[in-house]
């Protein structure tokens, strides 16, 4: 059973950034696409940026695009979440998952735990 763990979430300043990692337990991250989603309190989970499994391509929330940046490192089964120019409305949990549609989200065969991003104003 694939298992992701993520890391990094924090209380920042907006304007701020963070770095969140979603660790595997199997060398999957050159195999699946890879997302990362949100979910604030009282709100639908959402999907937030994802790098497809040849790490060529990757695709971002408009509300996103230009701050967040998806990246990997395969030979850590790591993916990572860089997020530049922190808003209060960032604040959420934060989840990674693993093999699925970008969009869909119930597409998504794994998730990790999430990790709690709390941005203040």
């Amino acid at each position: 059973q694939v298992q992701l763990v993520e890391s990094g979430g924090g209380l920042v300043q907006a304007g701020g950034s963070l770095r969140l990692s979603c660790a595997a337990s199997e060398r999957i991250v050159s195999y699946y696409h890879m997302a990362w989603f949100r979910q604030a309190p009282g709100k639908e989970r959402e999907f937030v940026g994802g790098i497809t499994w040849s790490g060529g391509s990757t695709s971002y929330a408009d509300s996103v695009k230009g701050r967040f940046t998806v990246s990997r490192d395969s030979a850590k089964n790591t993916v990572y979440l860089q997020l530049n120019s922190l808003k209060p409305e960032d604040t959420a949990i934060y989840y990674c998952a693993a093999s699925g549609s970008f969009y869909d989200l119930k597409s998504w065969r794994y998730w990790g735990q999430g990790t709690q991003v709390n941005v203040s104003s």
